[in-house]
């Protein structure tokens, strides 16, 4: 059986359970073989027999394991991320989030990341803007030491610091000091949403889900925010599609003036928030 065939007979097996069934296999297939996806579409589609491994990943991928996971990097931002089980796989819809931090404050110096996960947006934005540094803060420690990898292997750990801080526990950012600019995508999916099996079943449901209504970590998050902002700076916060209204209500209240962003989709996505006059005076 040469490579191509087994791509072909893949990609049927997996209609089933992928939206793209096609490009898994494909993306599978030049894992095994240790090449580029392009440089195995043109140089090995011919060669046989196909690794023997290769139908072990299918089976992974025909119970609904993400390719992410089973290939254990994801590209975000046109940068290569190491991602595991342990943090939510970066989406092409939170890029949004980069360029626009990327656009609105190109002078910032410093930046800090809450719920960092794999650290693909505080990494992603150190890359775009080469004299910041960063602060990425997350309650998981296994999510924590994958982000610390992702930021020596990028050549950014010198600009990045990975710390252990939760939103939810007191005094949490009392050593944090101010920030120009602040990343945040915290958990947000209601907690009976219906998910497709690839993300209820195997993404971590403490970066997922945030309360029946999904907005438990913006009501905790948000408000904690402005002593954290120099006077000029701005939050970037990732929304869920239908969320706008809800969570711009929390950050009005906490002070802030609020700008809806959306996706290449055209779906809400980022709200850009700015400190009204006469808040966010630091702590104590």
């Amino acid at each position: 059986m040469t490579i191509a065939l087994a791509i072909r007979e893949a990609a049927d097996a997996l209609a089933g359970c992928s939206d793209t069934p096609r490009l898994d296999a494909e993306l599978l297939m030049a894992h095994m073989l240790g090449v580029s996806r392009s440089a195995m579409l043109i140089q090995h589609m011919k060669q046989s027999p196909p690794p023997p491994g290769f139908a072990s990943l299918i089976v992974r991928r025909l119970r609904h394991e993400p390719v992410a996971y089973i290939l254990g990097e994801q590209e975000f931002f046109g940068l290569t991320f190491r991602v595991t089980p342990d943090v939510l796989i970066p989406r092409g819809d939170s890029e949004v989030l980069v360029e626009m931090a990327i656009k609105a404050r190109p002078e910032a110096k410093r930046m800090l990341d809450c719920g960092t996960g794999s650290g693909a947006l505080l990494l992603a934005v150190l890359h775009g803007l080469p004299e910041a540094e960063g602060v990425g803060i997350d309650r998981s420690a296994a999510a924590l030491d994958v982000a610390a990898g992702n930021a020596a292997q990028l050549g950014l750990d010198d600009r990045a610091k990975m710390l252990p801080l939760d939103w939810h526990s007191a005094g949490w950012s009392a050593d944090l000091g101010q920030f120009d600019m602040i990343l945040a995508n915290p958990p947000y999916v209601e907690t009976d949403a219906d998910l497709a099996p690839s993300v209820r079943d195997h993404e971590p449901a403490g970066a997922l889900f945030a309360g029946a209504d999904g907005l438990d970590d913006y009501r905790v998050l948000v408000p904690q925010l402005p002593p954290l902002l120099n006077p000029n700076g701005v939050a970037l916060i990732e929304i869920g599609s239908k969320q706008a209204e809800a969570v711009s209500a929390i950050a009005e209240r906490a002070g802030f003036a609020v700008t809806l962003h959306r996706d290449l989709a055209g779906r809400p996505r980022v709200l850009m928030c700015k400190l009204s006059l006469g808040k966010g005076q630091p702590n104590g």
